[in-house]
């Protein structure tokens, strides 16, 4: 299943099979793999990534990090670390934004033109997904205007419900 605004495709599948410049991985905080969408690029690049993303250092929530994509058919892997939600009144809004914020920046920065998102945050760390996907959405149509060269913006929902939820959201900003 697939939709697009113009300006975001929405996708259900799976981010280790996009062929794009740059897939996003929802990583914790060492960037040494874990669960959901981060062990699944992990498995996917190979060790080759756990290797990079170790001489990284880590990263704090927010912000992101780059390393080759090794065997996954993108060429790089941004790494973000979205907040743990605890309830919506410690930030969690403004640290997921600054995810999106910090990935489209460093893409740009890069002349990367295609980058496909995970839904941020709203796994193990249990940001709610509609409230999630308003912000990803948002976030996303302000860094294509801000970067015209930024031509394929794809979010891959693993599972119809999220795959719903981004729905809304696309059509919310629409209204």
């Amino acid at each position: 299943m697939a939709i697009s605004d113009g300006y975001i495709d929405l996708v259900e599948g799976d981010i280790t099979r996009e062929r794009v410049d740059a897939i996003v991985n929802a990583a914790n905080s060492s960037l040494l793999g874990g669960g959901g969408v981060d062990g699944a690029i992990h498995r996917v690049a190979g060790p080759d990534l756990l290797e990079a993303c170790r001489a990284i250092g880590g990263c704090l929530p927010g912000e992101a990090r780059v390393t080759p994509g090794f065997h996954l058919p993108a060429k790089f892997v941004i790494h973000t670390v979205g907040p743990i939600w605890s309830g919506g009144a410690a930030g969690e809004d403004t640290i997921l934004a600054n995810c999106y914020r910090s990935c489209t920046r460093l893409a740009k920065s890069m002349g990367l033109v295609s980058l496909a998102f995970p839904s941020i945050g709203t796994g193990a760390y249990g940001f709610p997904v509609e409230r999630a996907s308003r912000i990803a959405v948002r976030e996303l149509r302000d860094a294509v205007d801000r970067d015209p060269n930024l031509l394929t913006i794809r979010v891959i929902c693993f599972g119809d419900d999220t795959f719903r939820a981004y729905a809304r959201a696309m059509e919310d900003l629409l209204d």
